[in-house]
């Protein structure tokens, strides 16, 4: 079974510097979609971990940016 989502092209270049050289579209789709799945509210609290996260999340939106 086969379905169609439209997005931007600004949106499909940002999901395509995401998606892995050897995944198909469905499979990145799917990872993205459970990645997250088993995340822990307040797992990294009092470890300077979520600081890092932060920091890391900000320069990756950067990048996209530029």
């Amino acid at each position: 079974m086969s379905t169609s989502i439209r997005v931007s092209e600004e949106t499909k270049e940002k999901l395509a510097r995401l998606k892995r050289e050897d995944e198909s579209w469905d499979e990145f789709l799917d990872r993205l979609a459970t990645e997250g799945a088993g995340m822990n509210a307040g797992a990294w609290k009092g470890t300077g971990k979520a600081e890092k996260a932060r920091e890391a999340i900000k320069r990756s939106r950067e990048s996209f940016r530029q």
